[in-house]
């Protein structure tokens, strides 16, 4: 077991030949008694709906709000057309993660990656990270043990509830997740993935929930699609041999403490930042009356 993502890396290197995941594994035998296969069984499932999350979320309708819905495609349409800024490898991820929330606003099945506010993120690297890195679906199982397992020291040092740390411990926690497996699925070593996390975390310190009319839609569906593009930008730096200056459990732990600093009203009430703008409190009043 490891309580810091120094012991988790030390751990995956001294006794799993650099493997995050399988040290993972390890992790969930100790704590649950399941077999590694019977793990990896479970974790198919996850797989399979998070990869089926991104192509159901494709679609031009509607959420029930009327606030979100067809921008993936809008994306989708705008990358075909062979005239975008951005690398493709990037605006796929960042179609991908608005897909999945759009699809988790109309009410569709997704998984929470670690929230189902922040569930676009590692779907939509992990979808990015098969296509560009021809990912076995042991690889992809892999990918998301480690996810699991930097998530695992982040919940349990930090945050990964909007209500407790504001978006800053959602999607923050999402892309450093995603970050961190895309470092590893692309031959990283385990050092590399936790100065990703480090630089995806410092990157979103003291990010608000503010969720317009109280629904995981405005901004989530967009922050969603930025989280993703972050993890990516955060990976090649990582891989690129750049360090964190600042520790990452250090900063895992700064988190932390901006969480318990942040005033209520920017920890998902709906009571401040965008919620609070004229704009928000308009489409409040429209979607549920006065």
């Amino acid at each position: 077991m490891f309580y810091t993502i120094k012991e988790l890396v030390e751990q995956a290197e001294h006794d799993f030949n650099g493997s995050v995941a399988q040290l993972m594994l390890a992790t969930e035998t100790e704590l649950t008694g399941r077999t590694a296969d019977e793990s990896r069984a479970i974790m198919t499932r996850n797989l399979e709906v998070l990869k089926s999350s991104v192509v159901n979320g494709l679609t031009e309708s509607k959420s029930l709000s009327g606030l979100t819905g067809g921008d993936a495609v809008r994306m989708d349409k705008y990358i075909q057309a062979g005239k975008t800024l951005s690398d493709s490898t990037i605006l796929y991820a960042v179609r991908n993660a608005m897909a999945v929330n759009e699809l988790n606003a109309k009410m569709g099945l997704i998984c929470a990656t670690p929230t189902a506010g922040s569930a676009g993120c590692l779907p939509a690297v992990l979808n990015v990270a098969i296509d560009k890195l021809q990912l076995t679906t042991d690889q992809q199982l892999d990918f998301l043990f480690t996810a699991g397992a930097f998530g695992l020291v982040i919940a349990n040092n930090s945050s990964i509830s909007g209500a407790e740390g504001g978006c800053q411990a959602e999607v923050g926690s999402a892309s450093a997740m995603s970050a961190a497996a895309l470092v590893m699925a692309a031959g990283g070593t385990a050092f590399q993935a936790s100065q990703a996390v480090a630089f995806v975390i410092k990157n979103m310190l003291g990010l608000i929930c503010d969720p317009v009319a109280g629904l995981v839609e405005v901004p989530c569906v967009k922050r969603n699609a930025l989280g993703a593009s972050f993890a990516l930008i955060a990976a090649d730096m990582a891989l690129a041999g750049i360090c964190s200056q600042i520790p990452v459990d250090e900063v895992v732990d700064a988190m932390y403490q901006v969480g318990k600093a942040m005033p209520t009203a920017f920890k998902e009430t709906a009571e401040g930042g965008l919620a609070a703008t004229p704009t928000g409190i308009f489409y409040s009043k429209e979607i549920f009356g006065e």
